[in-house]
Parts: C-alpha cells; sequence; structure tokens
C-alpha cells in the first residue's frame, strides 16, 4: 500500500548549550508533505517506512533570572512590569525517514503505531525576537554569565539526529487515514562549532511535537484479509 498526504503540527525546542543557558520551552510550528509504504506484515505487526519533508521552526527561548531566581527587570523600569526576554527562532527543511510497526486496523478502524529514524535538516533562515541590546546584556545582573549565543549566528547549516514516535491513526475506506502523534528529535549535531577553541562544546537541538497528518491512498493491495 502507497499512501500520500500532508501533515501539521506544533513544536517545542531547546538547545542543550554546554555551558549551560538556563531555558524555556520555545514554540513552533511545523508543516510539509508525508508518504507511506506499508511492505508487510509479521504476525500482528504491520511494517511500513515513513518519510517527510517538513518546513520546521525551532530553537530557543532564555530564561534570564537574578542570582535569586527572579526576572532580571529594565533598569530604569521601577515597577518591574517588563522582564527581558530573548528567543531565536531557527527555520530548518527537515527530512526524516523512519521505519514503523503499527497494530491494529489498515483499513477501517483504529491502529496504534510506533516509528523510529534519522532526519536531516538544512538551515533556512532564523530571527531573533528580544526586548534589549544584546551587546548590552545586562551581565551583572543575571545569574548566568553564558551570553556568547545571543550574538552568535548559526554556523552548521546543516542538522542530524534521531526521531521517536507514537500515535493512533484512525482509518477509513472513503475519507482516508487520520493520524495523530507525539514525536521527540534529539539532535546528534551541533549549531555552533565544537572544538576545543569554540565557545561551546555541544548545542545540539531537543525537540517535542505534536502532529497531525492525513493520508489517502495512491495504492492500495487487492487483498481482501486485509482488514
Amino acid at each position: 500500500d502507497l499512501r500520500l498526504g500532508g501533515s501539521a503540527g506544533y513544536v517545542m525546542s531547546n538547545v542543550g548549550f554546554v555551558p549551560d543557558v538556563p531555558q524555556s520551552l520555545l514554540l513552533g510550528l511545523t508543516a510539509g508533505l508525508s508518504v507511506r509504504y506499508t511492505c508487510e506484515k509479521y504476525f500482528s505487526s504491520i511494517c511500513s517506512i515513513v518519510g517527510e519533508v517538513n518546513v520546521t521552526q525551532t530553537g530557543w527561548k532564555e530564561n534570564i533570572r537574578d542570582a535569586n531566581d527572579n526576572p532580571v527587570y529594565y533598569a530604569d523600569d521601577k515597577d518591574k512590569q517588563t522582564p527581558l526576554s530573548y528567543e531565536r527562532q531557527i527555520t530548518y527543511l527537515q527530512i526524516p525517514c523512519m521505519a514503523r510497526l503499527g497494530w491494529g486496523r489498515e483499513r477501517k478502524g483504529l491502529q496504534g503505531f510506533f516509528h523510529v529514524g534519522p532526519q536531516v535538516g538544512f538551515f533556512l533562515s532564523e530571527k531573533t525576537e528580544t526586548n534589549f541590546t544584546v551587546k548590552e546584556p545586562y551581565a551583572d545582573e543575571r545569574a548566568s554569565k553564558v551570553m556568547a549565543q545571543d550574538t552568535m549566528a548559526v554556523e552548521n547549516k546543516v542538522d542530524y539526529g534521531v526521531a521517536f514516535a507514537v500515535g493512533m491513526e484512525f482509518s477509513s475506506p472513503k475519507l482516508g487515514h487520520f493520524i495523530v502523534e507525539g514525536r521527540y528529535y534529539y539532535g546528534l549535531g551541533n549549531i555552533y562549532g565544537s572544538t576545543k577553541r569554540d565557545y561551546f562544546a555541544s548545542s545540539n537541538f531537543s525537540n517535542i511535537i505534536i502532529k497531525f497528518t492525513y493520508l489517502f491512498d495512491i495504492i492500495r493491495t487487492k487483498n481482501s484479509n486485509i482488514k
């Protein structure tokens, strides 16, 4: 069976900096094309290959705190209404290719699944949103003195790692296939150099993704035993 369709979802991301940068999760979007080829069934396991091409917003959002774990405010903000904020949104063209195991109904009803595989990403753009001048980063007020990343552009334009997912699929012979999944991506590459001469020893992505996918049949095996 060959199925084609599209997907969209939300991405919650951060970057594993070493030395550490205090962060909260940055919310972004992902959308793209999906294809699935179902080739075998071993006992009750439905075996497939899944490929995608997605445009994905990832990056990091800094949690700027003082030594007492309170937000850092502008020096002239006497009412403390505007804490300092910094986030970097990085957009990639991501291409995961995953093996998939499913259990349940293939063509009419519910099916649970698990998939895992490699992913490669190609840098498209980056955008910074902040409410302070990065050349004057309030270094004395911050508990964390790691601020080099605020002025550093992405150096490595290709990202790579491993993706894992679990989810549920509802299939209808007339309507197609509706899928919801939770996915985790762990980057094995770094966005900055990681040699002894570089500032960061590590700067890899970590993403939690909630995706919604719709697939329709392109080729369907003529087998009355497939339910």
